[in-house]
Parts: structure tokens; sequence; C-alpha cells
């Protein structure tokens, strides 16, 4: 990787002497935050902050700038929107002049456990609580790697900043812009922190598959024998309550690489969504949120300041930031071995997947190509209060920088290489649609991932439904029957019908856009007559 231009390198110069803080300690940050009057602390130590109107992430807002490093590369459309490189220029000068005169809190981090791939990154923040967030989310150098850090990407992020869009090019007051060229990512207009937790994986998820590591929108644990486990999926499927497992170790949450090493994490934190979090459902995730820890958007008692994490009064997408050694069981540094399972996530908010599905490995190119989950209310800015259906390429279409087939070849290469198995998760409801049916058990759903990691969801007998022509199982230990085969649980089996179809129909001309082998296109769900 090149470094940075000296110009960019050097812009904190530009700021006023005295009032940039560098590698502030989490309790120095605190301090600072609580003074400035940026948050709150809760009974149980955790530092609480709210986003105002952002409560998540604005990918319409999500610009990359369009130059010769990325002309021909960048997967141009939606969601890798282009931007001109003069408009970024001007922007970040405006940004520079605005961070001119204010306290500006910076920390030099890693995205990367593994020495040979990571990636030395600095982000600047307006916010002290912004500061801490990063510090606890991405690698924190030691003492001595400190002394030589050299940053490959810079994060600007000005909350406070507004642009104008008839004068800066974006698309309404909020921007988060990408240029790869200056290695740059500017930020403005958004409080949501989250903005830059994302922004250095879709760096990565440009720059490592050039180096032969697939970037990885999952999270990751390891057994007690050594091997790996991925769980793919979208915000809200279920990734870092599945792999906050006490019986085997976390790898990491959310984003990862795939090298021919191993895995290996990108972050030194997990970012978990808390609502309706309780110390009996999710102890680990629990027991994490303590002093040091950030929480999002989330209400505090006025007379105790203990966390209400059933409240959503702000969103449902109240989070929680922690760093990854406040996990019991985290893995240090954070790699493992080649997986031998790979689990997708989906929250099917029409009730329509099994609970867990086999899949062959042209199914399993089909479904990693589609992407299936609902987004719910919260998770980006813009939705309503009724769950949309949603097709995230590779899980992880607004992160992903290049063209799909570049990350599902990546894939592909790796299953068949380590001969590795795939599944299909449904966290989301059951026995009818959202507002009809329920949310799938979490016991169940542990029980279910658990028999599939230790190997006897293998041993029993399946049988194929056929809505999509999934493998599903008979029986599972701690799991009642029943429970397997999602039509028997719906009161009326001809609506289960109908919603199958549905749902089959909209795979199907989500998948018109792949241009990929007959075998993959007729792995997908095919219409059924009954």
């Amino acid at each position: 990787m090149v470094s940075t231009s000296a110009s960019d390198a050097n812009w904190l110069d530009r700021l006023t002497p005295g009032r940039v803080h560098r590698n502030l300690s989490a309790s120095q940050l605190v301090a600072v935050s609580l003074a400035h009057g940026e948050s709150k602390l809760a009974a149980n130590g955790a530092l609480v902050a709210y986003t105002g109107s952002r409560t998540g992430r604005s990918p319409r807002d999500k610009f990359t700038v369009q130059d010769d490093r990325t002309r021909d590369k960048v997967n141009w459309g939606r969601v890798n929107q282009p931007f001109e490189p003069a408009k970024f220029d001007a922007l970040l000068e405006r940004v520079a002049a605005y961070l001119a005169d204010r306290d500006v809190y910076v920390q030099d981090l890693f995205g990367g456990a593994d020495p040979e791939y990571r990636l030395p990154v600095q982000i600047a923040s307006e916010y002290a609580w912004h500061s801490l967030f990063v510090r606890q989310l991405f690698l924190r150098p030691s003492t001595e790697e400190l002394k030589t850090h050299k940053p490959e990407f810079t994060v600007i992020a000005a909350p406070e900043f507004e642009a104008v869009p008839e004068r800066d090019g974006t698309r309404s007051s909020t921007f988060i812009l990408v240029n790869f060229t200056r290695k740059i990512v500017l930020i403005g207009g958004t409080k949501y922190a989250g903005e830059m937790k994302k922004c250095i994986f879709g760096v990565l998820n440009f720059l490592l598959p050039e180096r032969d590591v697939l970037p990885m929108h999952c999270s990751a644990n390891v057994g007690a024998d050594g091997v790996s486990a991925l769980f793919f999926g979208l915000s809200g499927t279920g990734k870092t309550t599945l792999s906050a497992d006490p019986e085997r170790r976390l790898i990491g949450d959310d984003e990862h690489g795939w090298s021919a090493k191993g895995i290996f994490n990108f972050e030194g934190g997990c970012y978990a969504k808390c609502v309706d979090l309780t110390e009996e459902k999710e102890p680990q995730i629990y027991r994490a949120i303590r002093f040091g820890s950030v929480l999002e958007n989330v209400v505090l008692d006025p007379a105790t300041c203990e966390p209400d994490y059933r409240d959503t009064r702000f969103t449902e997408n109240t989070r929680a930031a922690y760093p990854i050694d406040y996990i019991d069981n985290a893995l240090i540094p954070s790699i493992g071995g080649h997986p031998k399972n790979v689990l997708f996530l989906a929250a099917d908010a029409f009730g329509v997947l099994p609970p867990i599905s086999r899949l062959t490995p042209e199914q399993a190119m089909y479904h990693f190509l589609s992407g299936y989950t609902a987004k719910l209310a919260g998770t980006e800015a813009g939705l309503g209060s009724e769950p949309v259906p949603d097709f995230s390429t590779c899980f992880g279409a607004p992160f992903m920088p290049l063209p799909p087939k570049v990350y599902a070849q990546m894939l592909g290469e790796r299953l068949r290489q380590h001969n590795a198995q795939c599944w299909l998760v449904n966290t989301g409801w059951t026995a009818g649609p959202y507002g009809v049916g329920h949310r799938m058990s979490l016991p169940h759903t542990r029980a279910m991932v658990h028999a599939v990691l230790d190997g006897r969801l293998a041993q029993v007998e399946f049988i194929t439904e056929p809505s999509f022509g999934f493998s599903i199982p008979t029986s599972c230990p701690g799991v009642p029957a029943e429970v397997l085969n999602p039509r028997s649980v719906w009161k009326d089996p001809a609506a289960y019908d109908a919603q199958a179809a549905m749902l089959a129909g909209k795979f199907r001309e989500n998948f018109e856009k792949f241009d990929v082998p007959e075998a993959i296109r007729n792995a997908g769900p095919k219409a059924q007559k009954r």
C-alpha cells in the first residue's frame, strides 16, 4: 500500500495548535465528552450519546470520488455513486477551515488484525465521544507501534458541518465521501458514529482483493479444535449475538478477511444492537457494556441512569460499542484458521424461510449473491415503520465498491479449497409474517447453530421443501421438530404457500441482474404449483 501524500498526511498542521488532541485514553475521552456536554454517563459506566435525526447509516449520501484510480474498477450505480474530484477538494477545504479553530480528537489506529494485511488509519473527529468510539472499535497500536505509525488512510468527521447541496454537489446536508487517490474519507452532517466504522470497511473491500484477501461482512468464532466458523448477514440478523458464544472463542463480530492463512478480524471491538437486550438472553454482550463502552441512542432512566434497552423512542437501531477484550473468551490476536462451516443469516420478515437449511455449493453461491434479509425501521435513514425486503449482494452491498463477481468468485474458490459447508439460517419471523407471527426463538437458533458446529446436524435426516428447494433437517437436538418446517407452524398453510410464492418471485426478479452459470441460476427458487 502507498502512503498518503505529504500534503494530506500533514493536514492537521493547518489546525489550531493546542486544540488537536492525539490518542487520548478512554478515561480522558470520557471526561472530556462529559465536560463538554456531548454525552451522559450510564449507571453501568458506559458513555451514552444521542445522534439526532440520523440514527443509522445514510447510504444515499455516500459517494466515491471518480478518477483514474476508481473509474474502471468500481461498480458504479445506486450504491457506489460517483463524485467529482474538484467538488471533493473544495469541500475538504471548507471542512478543514471549519475545524481550524475547534477541538479535534485524533486516533492513530489499524484496520486488520493480521500485521501482513493491516491498514494504518488516522481518524480525526469533532466529538470526543466519536474519538472514544473509534478507539474502542478499531485496533489500537502498542506504545512502540505508535512511534512509527504512518496513516495510509485518513477519516475526517465533522458532524456539525453541513453541506450545501447546490454548492457542494451532495444530495443533502449529510455526506460521506471516499477518495482513494487522496486516501481520505470525509464525513459531515451526521452524528451517527457507525459511518466512521463502515467507511474503513469499504476501503478494505476495495484494497484487499488486490492482495488476494476476501473481505467479508461476517462475524467469526473458533472452537476448541481450532476450526473457525463464519456468520454472514446484514444489520440485525444476529451476527454479533450468535458469534458471542461462551462455548467458543470470538474472533470478531462484523468484518473479516479470508487470506491464504485463514481468517482475521478487521476490527478491535464490537458494535452490537442492544434493543431488548437482557443479561439472560445475551450475557456476554450485556456484561461487555461498562466503562469505556459507548451506547448510542439508548434511553436512560431519569432517576437511576440505568439503560432501558426496551425503550426505542429514538430508534430501533440502538447500539453498543466496546473493545473485543470486554467479551469473555475473545481471541487475541483476532486471527483464526480456515472455516469448515459458513452460515448465511437472514431476518426473514415474511415468515417463509426455514429456521435452518443445508445448501448445495450452487445454492450457496446463489444466496451469497442474493444476500436476502429484511430491513427494519431505524437501521437506515428514511425507512418507515414497516419492514422492507432487501437483497444486498454478498450480504454487504453498501460497503463493496468492486463488482459482485469479484467477491463471489473469491468465496467460491475458498469454499471448494477448504471443503466448507454452507447453511442458511432464518433469524427472523416464523408462524406468520412480521406483525402476525413471532421472532424466531434465540435458544432454538443457538441450538441449531451448535448442532451445525459440532457436527450433529449433519447426521440427521433431511428432506427437500418445495418452495425454495432447501434441504431442511427433520430433527435437531434441543429444537421441537415442528419448528423446523416453516409451513407446519402457520395456522393457514395456504397463506404460507402464497407468501412463499411471493418471496420466491422476489428472489427470481432480483437475480435477473446477475450473469452467472446456469447451475447457479437454477439453484434458486422455482415457481411451484400446489
